[in-house]
């Protein structure tokens, strides 16, 4: 796997290398390093290559240039440079099939892949889409289309012989129902072309705590063991409202041990087919709003974070007390809490709103067999794809959500989650996200050879809301299975 390196945004191509790894980590082993640090036959010791064209004119080896002419192993080719490659063939055209062209920035808003239609977010039509041309339709083929709003359709991925081509880098601007689903299926097919296909699902309940109404977790149990579906549940050990946010100016702080009446429910849970995972020790930080209230399930515990004049969510720093230690200490002292409680250690983590440092992602994969969320990235953290070796940039922060288990750059098997969770009210310019919502984009994960349809939901809301979602996932043809079956492979 390469990236580009050089010119103002070269910074960019360590973070699409990354994000391009941890898909492949599901299919396969990989090594990950500039394009511009590739050597003559190279690609001899491995089964594919996917290249990641994010700098235009990125001076590309002739031994890559050559090599990829040469090869009969999958190449899959995302974005820039093909132009090097095709002028570098003695005849590109008939050897592949099909010629790629110019840029395209047309209003191209949609991505049909598979007979479904992705979406296409506005802000990546500046950088344009390289158009491709089937000269020889024996040879090649129109894998996906994007369609602009003047009737016009531009080929978005073409595959001739070996080589697939995508016609930009579909990794900045995504969503749930993103042209970069389309991406991570053909990632796959390099890969891993014998990729499993099957059907699963994941279901966790979040965010439950001290607080939490035992009845409600019942009847969610209750509900799920009737449908078959095996569960999770997100339970943080210790909550706190250390203001009194919700309590008229009263400081609140309960160890889930004191309130048996939710340790009861939580072994209710487990009976009915649960499985306790750790969301955190107390998913806030400190006294201070970060950024909300400073009260548990609200707030951020390993990332620090305010809102912004605009009403977005920003991301700062870690905290200034980031450290191993720190972070093993909360963690220690959150197996404590369910010690306390007579709940078996957890072996799953999921760190609070999907948020932490370098520092502290090592540190959840020395204490747990596994994380279950999306990941949080630093540019710098892997530098010519060695990761660790670096100093992470938390001014150049990036996510990226996985539709299957995947080993990522920490080191850390990753449990997927994906389809997001219901949430009734817009909040920080996110929109309201309705059971049809989830399941759109369900759907839209349906092109995805292997994917796990994993969603999550707080218990508050009225459970017809879950039921809705779980039934129209079993009918799309997708089991339920437990979070550590997924963990397995």
């Amino acid at each position: 796997m390469l990236y580009d390196s050089t010119g103002q945004w070269g910074w960019l191509g360590e973070d699409y290398g990354i994000m391009a790894g941890n898909l492949v980590s599901h299919g396969s082993k990989f090594t990950v390093h500039e394009a511009v640090n590739y050597v003559s036959g190279e690609l001899n010791g491995y089964t594919g290559l996917i290249y990641i064209g994010s700098t235009y004119d990125e001076p590309l080896p002739t031994a890559l240039l050559d090599d990829v002419l040469a090869t009969t192993k999958p190449v899959l080719w995302m974005g820039d440079n093909i132009w090097q490659l095709s002028a570098r063939a003695t005849n590109f055209a008939t050897q592949y099939g099909f010629t790629p062209m110019y840029f395209d920035f047309t209003n191209t808003l949609s991505v049909i892949y598979k007979g479904v239609t992705l979406q296409r977010n506005a802000l990546a039509v500046s950088s344009g889409l390289l158009a491709t041309v089937i000269n020889d339709p024996t040879k090649a083929t129109v894998l996906a289309t994007a369609p602009n709003d003047t009737g016009g359709v531009v080929n978005w991925a073409t595959k001739g012989a070996n080589l697939t081509y995508i016609g930009e880098v579909p990794f900045s601007y995504t969503g749930p129902n993103d042209r970069y689903l389309a991406a991570i299926d053909l990632v796959g097919t390099v890969s891993n072309p014998a990729m499993l296909a099957r059907k699963r699902a994941l279901v966790r309940i979040e965010d439950v705590s001290s607080d939490a109404d035992p009845t409600e977790l019942r009847a969610i149990a209750d509900y799920l063991f009737s449908k078959n579906v095996p569960f999770s549940v997100a339970v943080i050990p210790y909550y706190l409202d250390p203001n009194g946010y919700y309590n008229n100016g009263v400081p609140v702080a309960l160890h889930i041990a004191q309130v048996r009446a939710v340790v009861s429910a939580l072994k209710y849970m487990q009976s009915k087919g649960g499985t306790l995972i750790m969301h955190g020790y107390t998913h806030q930080y400190s006294n201070v709003d970060n950024p909300y209230s400073g009260v548990t399930a609200d707030d951020f515990e390993f990332y620090l974070s305010h809102i912004s004049s605009t009403n977005y969510v920003i991301y700062d720093t870690p905290p200034p007390e980031d450290s191993m230690s720190w972070a093993q200490g909360r963690i220690q002292n959150g197996l404590l809490g369910f010690a306390n409680a007579g709940l078996q250690a957890p072996t799953i983590f999921e760190p609070p709103h999907y948020a932490a440092s370098a520092i502290d992602y090592q540190v959840f994969n020395s204490m747990f067999a596994a994380r279950y969320d999306r990941g949080l990235y630093a540019t710098g953290w892997c530098p010519n794809g060695v990761c660790g070796t670096g100093t992470p940039n938390y001014t150049e922060i990036y996510g990226e959500f996985f539709p299957y288990l995947v080993r990522d750059i920490y080191g850390t098997v990753v449990i997927p989650e994906q389809l997001g969770n219901v949430e009734l009210v817009e909040f920080n310019n996110n929109p309201p996200r309705f059971p049809a919502d989830i399941l759109l984009s369900a759907t839209s994960n349906t092109v995805i050879k292997d994917s796990v349809m994993s969603f999550f939901f707080h218990p508050y809301l009225d459970i017809s809301y879950l039921q809705q979602i779980v039934t129209g996932i079993q009918a799309m043809g997708y089991t339920f299975v437990p979070a550590a079956t997924v963990k397995q492979g």
